[in-house]
């Protein structure tokens, strides 16, 4: 239990979004928040990950931690407003669409972007960078604390840090998860190569003069291309960027390591552009061959959790449901998970910890499973993979309730906060 006059204290495990997330979620419910992050300085100004798409929800919460939301809007963000399927005939060398919504209502951002925005927004002495987690463990007495190991990594000493609450953001091979459930992730049969082309200097070139002609819409819609077992994904970021994913069908690679991205040989990168040659039309392979250093994620999911927490432990974003990227819902579960577990913390107080965390878990858990398990289905869809109720799909024959199945509007919750917890917050509007 906290004692009288102290502020409870979080440790978080991670500082990507999630974990950054949760530590403006926490801080703002009134806690001191220490994050450990094993990467040595902040990736402000680094070309480190790509693309993310942000609902409305998601924006509206980052708008409440920050000092000057409609700058982050205007300066971070590009819109989405378009959510639409085509296909492409590889032989022929044409597309045409399958569907089209006009009112997805999402916003753009580059990965590297928000989280300098939310970085920049949090105390100096948060984050503690070359920080990584050697072990954990809960101290019973009368109350519970969690005492926490990590290796300074500038100088190899061991650090004790002792908190209220750990937070589990280390992403879905996450360390802490493994101590309390035999946990899998579950290949999904292919991989993406992804990449962000950087046009600023070629603005009037062939190729983006081609691919803003292919694609009259850059600039406010999100494009999946469907060919015969793939697909892609093509939308515009601020500052004359281009954000593109190429699903391939492949055996499962070894992962080494704690990442699912893999670097990538200009022997593999010559393969993948020839391989682009065949399937995409001539201006979306032109934009993937001019990419400068492409990468190759190896896309997991997994199977529901049936709980995360334990005792004065949390999981929060990847760490507690990866999910495959179909229905852009990483990013803003990751979101909403943190502003749950303000929220829930911030109506409970600190010294009812436990059900705080109790309540987190019963209105996250049942949200996030669903749509991961949509998200499966949604991959598999459309990379015309096998599924048990339906049949394999192919867009060239696809009819009018196969194209129902693409529609992002379907993913379960997509544009609703749960009514618990509407219920427990007034402070933010969403």
């Amino acid at each position: 239990m906290v004692g009288e006059g102290r502020k409870p204290k979080a440790v978080i495990v991670g500082g990507s979004i999630a974990g950054i997330s949760t530590a403006h979620a926490l801080i703002s419910a009134g806690w001191d928040v220490l994050v450990l992050e094993k990467t040595t300085s902040p990736p402000s100004g680094s070309p480190t990950g790509a693309g993310l798409g942000l609902n409305p929800v998601s924006q509206q919460i980052i708008q409440s931690w920050i000092s000057q939301p409609q700058q982050f809007i205007h300066n971070t963000t590009f819109p989405l407003t378009i959510d639409q399927n085509q296909v492409t005939d590889s032989e022929k060398k044409v597309n045409w669409t399958l569907t089209r919504d006009e009112s997805f209502n999402f916003r753009a951002s580059h990965w590297a972007d928000l989280h300098g925005v939310l970085y920049n927004a949090l105390p100096p002495q948060v984050f503690l960078w070359g920080h990584l987690l050697i072990s954990f463990h809960v101290a019973n007495e009368k109350g519970t604390s969690v005492i926490i190991k990590a290796k300074v990594l500038q100088t190899g000493e061991i650090v004790d840090i002792v908190g209220d609450l750990l937070v589990a953001a280390d992403g879905c091979l996450s360390s802490i998860r493994q101590k309390y459930t035999d946990f899998k992730l579950r290949y999904s049969g292919y991989c993406a190569w992804r990449g962000v082309l950087d046009f600023s200097e070629i603005e009037n070139s062939e190729t983006i003069t081609g691919i803003r002609k292919a694609y009259p819409d850059l600039g406010k819609c999100l494009y999946f291309d469907l060919a015969s077992g793939t697909h892609s994904v093509l939308y515009e970021l601020l500052n004359k960027k281009l954000n593109w994913i190429w699903y391939v069908n492949q055996p499962e690679p070894e992962v080494k390591g704690t990442s699912v991205t893999t670097k990538v040989t200009s022997d593999m990168i010559q393969k993948m552009h020839e391989e682009a040659e065949k399937v995409w039309i001539p201006e979306l392979a032109k934009v993937m061959k001019e990419t400068k250093e492409p990468f190759l994620n190896f896309i997991y999911d997994s199977d529901p959790l049936e709980r995360i927490v334990w005792e004065n432990v949390v999981l929060v974003g990847d760490a507690a449901h990866p999910t495959t990227p179909h229905c852009i819902r990483s990013t803003n579960m990751s979101i909403l998970d943190a502003s749950v577990l303000g929220k829930c913390i911030e109506r409970w107080g600190a010294e009812k910890l436990e059900s705080a965390l109790e309540e987190y878990q019963s209105i996250r858990l049942p949200v996030t499973s669903k749509q991961v398990l949509h998200a499966r289905r949604l991959g598999r869809i459309k990379q015309g993979l096998v599924l048990p109720d339906r049949e394999t799909f192919d867009p060239k024959l696809a009819r009018q309730e196969d194209c129902r199945d693409l529609l992002m509007t379907n993913t379960p919750d997509f544009n609703d906060v749960p009514l618990s917890f509407s219920s427990i917050t007034s402070s933010i509007s969403i």
